[in-house]
């Protein structure tokens, strides 16, 4: 395996909504909490990637065009040992949307500021994207 063998590509989304809240996912098998998102399909682009896995894993229905770059990140990937995950990631804020887990999630969860010390975060959520919530 060479090293550009060893990165994820995906698209993620700091999804906010009223009351100062972000909605992180654990997905079934996963230990750690990480923004909405995952790996774009062929021919897709990263937004439509986003808007299609906020929709997928969520319920929350939010078109391409509501959704605000904030560039790409890198971090250790959280379920694929070895891996870095390279995020496109985009904020979006869907008020007062009701979401349900679905597709591959277990648990979803809408934090405060201060539920983030204490919620267990993948490397890319913790140190990179979780912040923007609150700018």
């Amino acid at each position: 395996m060479t090293g550009a063998d060893r990165i994820v590509h995906v698209s993620a989304a700091v999804v906010t909504g009223d009351g100062g809240r972000t909605l992180v996912v654990r997905k079934r098998g996963a230990l750690v909490f990480q923004q909405p998102g995952g790996k774009p399909d062929p021919g897709e682009s990263a937004v439509e990637a986003v808007a299609r896995e906020v929709r997928e894993e969520t319920g929350l229905v939010v078109g391409p065009d509501a959704f605000t770059p904030l560039g790409r990140f890198t971090d250790i990937a959280a379920n694929e040992p070895g891996h870095r995950v390279v995020a496109d990631a985009f904020t979006v804020d869907v008020g007062d949307q009701v979401a349900v887990a679905g597709s591959e999630i277990e648990e979803l969860r809408w934090l405060r500021a201060e539920d983030v010390a204490t919620t267990p975060l993948a490397p890319l959520s913790r140190n990179q994207l979780i912040g923007f919530a609150w700018r």
